[in-house]
């Protein structure tokens, strides 16, 4: 006896989220998707492919998001123009994260808290940076005259590289908050009224 409550046959998953994905939105907004998830520079031939609409839609999209500051472009070794997140995009989307996740006065205490962790990093190795705590451990592993030299942990550098990035960020967290705040208060007029302009 067949099952009358049988599944109907799926060819592909994939395929199947990928049209309804296509159906729902616009090209502008699939290619501002691919483009937002990708840390490499690429072509608009791939970003085409991956956004499921043509090269030239593509690269009209990408120019747009460009003039916008979302985008970057670089130019290939064969002349050819590649697309990449712009840095500024991605900073301003973590800040924005964070201020949306954590309170400006909670901001300013692990701001201090991370000048502290570089400051300790700083101190017990006796570099500034970890890319120069790279560069004195290899020096030292390589020196004849040192015998007895401390193995490089990985995960330190990780550790002071991570802390450093996430500092940066929250730093930009508390500027635009900065920002924000002084430019809502020059909007209102000397009584606390907002300006018809």
């Amino acid at each position: 006896m067949a099952d009358p409550a049988a599944p109907e046959e799926f060819t592909d998953i994939s395929e199947a989220v990928g049209e309804n994905w296509e159906a729902e939105t616009t090209p502008y907004e699939r290619v501002r998707e691919v483009i937002s998830r990708v840390y490499t520079p690429l072509s608009a031939d791939t970003v085409a492919g991956d956004a499921r609409t043509s090269p030239k839609t593509a690269r009209k999209h990408l120019n747009a998001l460009a003039d916008e500051g979302f985008v970057a472009t670089d130019t290939g070794e064969s002349g050819g123009v590649y697309y990449r997140r712009s840095p500024e995009s991605l900073v301003v989307e973590q800040a924005a994260d964070i201020l949306a996740n954590v309170s400006t006065d909670e901001l300013r205490g692990r701001v201090s808290e991370m000048h502290e962790r570089i400051s300790d990093f700083q101190t017990e190795y006796g570099v500034e940076s970890p890319e120069e705590l790279v560069v004195d451990r290899t020096n030292r592993a390589l020196s004849k005259a040192s015998s007895d030299h401390e193995d490089l942990d990985a995960d330190v550098i990780r550790e002071w590289q991570t802390t450093r990035r996430n500092l940066a960020f929250a730093n930009a967290a508390l500027s635009i908050a900065n920002a924000e705040r002084f430019v809502d208060e020059e909007s209102r007029s000397p009584d606390g009224s907002v300006p018809v302009r």
